[in-house]
This record gives C-alpha cells, sequence and structure tokens, in this order.
C-alpha cells in the first residue's frame, strides 16, 4: 500500500457530530490542513470511506511527499498546512467536476496548487 494524502476541503459549519469527531481523529481540524498516511490501516481506510464527502485524497507520489517536507512549519508527523488552491476548486462537486472525494494520483496536481 502506498501514502495516501488527505485534504479537508469543507469547513466547520453544519457538520454532524460524528463527521466531525472522524475528522478530529484524523488530525484534520481546520479547513486546507492535510496529513499523509503511510500504509494505512483497515481503521483508518474505514474513517477516510466515511468521511469522503468532506476531504480530497489519494496516492501521493514520491516528489510531491518531499516538497511538502520542505514546506512544513509544524514539527507534527505528516501534518500540513496548505493554502486555499491557486486556480480555484468546486468544493461542493466530487471528482472528477470537483475536488472532493477520492482523486487517485491526481491529488498530486491538487497539492501542487496549494503550496
Amino acid at each position: 500500500m502506498k501514502n495516501i494524502a488527505l485534504i479537508r476541503i469543507k469547513g466547520e459549519v453544519g457538520l454532524r457530530k460524528d463527521i466531525a469527531e472522524t475528522l478530529n481523529r484524523l488530525r484534520l481540524r481546520k479547513k486546507y490542513s492535510c496529513i499523509v498516511l503511510e500504509n494505512p490501516t483497515k481503521e483508518q481506510l474505514g474513517m477516510i470511506t466515511k468521511v469522503r464527502d468532506f476531504i480530497a485524497f489519494g496516492e501521493i507520489n514520491e516528489e510531491m511527499y518531499k516538497k511538502l517536507k520542505e514546506k512544513r512549519k509544524t514539527k507534527i508527523k505528516n501534518f500540513y498546512r496548505l493554502h486555499p488552491p491557486r486556480g480555484g476548486i468546486k468544493s461542493k462537486l466530487h471528482f472528477p467536476k470537483g475536488v472532493l472525494g477520492n482523486h487517485g494520483e491526481k491529488i498530486n496536481e491538487l497539492i501542487r496548487r496549494m503550496l
């Protein structure tokens, strides 16, 4: 299994309690925060499935992962704060028309726009 990058797209307002708790456990507490899961467990994959309508996720390649590590300002492992993406996003639609859900390899392009 590869590394999976998760980026929170939707904010706090109007979230159900169980969804907010799952995002909190994934350390995605603020909009445009990002984490990278290395070899995710079955439980983590279940959490991703539960919150897929609020995040963008996909397999990150090694080159983009190194760029993320270079930009990091905090010491927390695999946690990153990103800018809103250059060029804008459609935050209410699922991939490929919008930005929510599973991007696969295309998550690297989204992260590049957010650095």
